[in-house]
């Protein structure tokens, strides 16, 4: 789903990576993934691997970005100090982007910084600059082979156009690019027989909800 960069940390990146997907879409402990990114993050900071450790420092920022939204769906708010803890992960992770040059590295950092915002703050209008620049990164990011990451860029950038900017025809244009209302209606089928997580369940279908409201707004 991801694109762990070629580099001394590689493998390491990669089971982090793979840990951190069945975490958050499958069993929700998210240990061994942090277990994993700190190790990575570790080895490539020995090696001097720049993307391998912006990569394991951005991992580490969403598995607190995971465990953020854990609380929020259980009904509760998170801690002010994990929500900053996030974002400055996030942000260190976005400057090591930045001075590698790597192009769809630096839209996947601009993205979870935008969620920081989006998700945790509320805030569209901190988050939307860091969503609109990695929307500009977005292609860089399917050449790089991160097909989810521009996926997930097109997703956001859709629904903002749903529901803080409203222009069904720019959501439902946004929302092709991610996944038609179709594929979406498959995505709940999919996410049942796999027994995701409940929330993650709930949440393909609120998006397939979402998406046939906008299908609807642009008949």
């Amino acid at each position: 789903m991801t694109f762990p960069p070629e580099g001394a940390a590689r493998s390491s990146c990669l089971a982090a990576d793979e840990a951190l997907t069945a975490a958050a879409f499958c069993t929700g402990d998210f240990a061994e993934a942090d277990r994993l990114f700190t190790q990575a993050q570790a080895l490539a900071a020995r090696a001097g691997d720049w993307t391998g450790e912006a990569f394991a420092t951005g991992g580490l920022a969403m598995v607190l970005h995971h465990r953020n939204l854990g609380k929020l769906i259980d009904g509760s708010a998170p801690a002010d100090t994990d929500v900053e803890a996030e974002e400055e992960l996030m942000r260190r992770a976005l400057v090591i982007w930045q001075e590698t040059s790597d192009a769809a590295g630096t839209a996947r950092g601009l993205f979870g910084l935008s969620l920081v915002f989006q998700v945790l703050r509320r805030d569209w209008d901190a988050g939307m600059p860091y969503l609109w620049q990695a929307f500009g990164l977005a292609e860089a990011a399917e050449e790089a082979g991160d097909l989810y990451g521009r996926s997930e860029i097109h997703r956001h950038l859709g629904f903002y156009y749903f529901a803080a900017d409203p222009r069904p025809q720019e959501a439902m244009r946004q929302l092709g690019h991610s996944l038609a209302a179709e594929r979406l209606s498959r995505a709940v089928t999919l996410a049942r027989e796999a027994s995701l997580l409940p929330w993650r369940i709930r949440d393909a279908e609120q998006n397939y909800r979402e998406a046939e409201a906008i299908v609807r707004a642009t008949s």
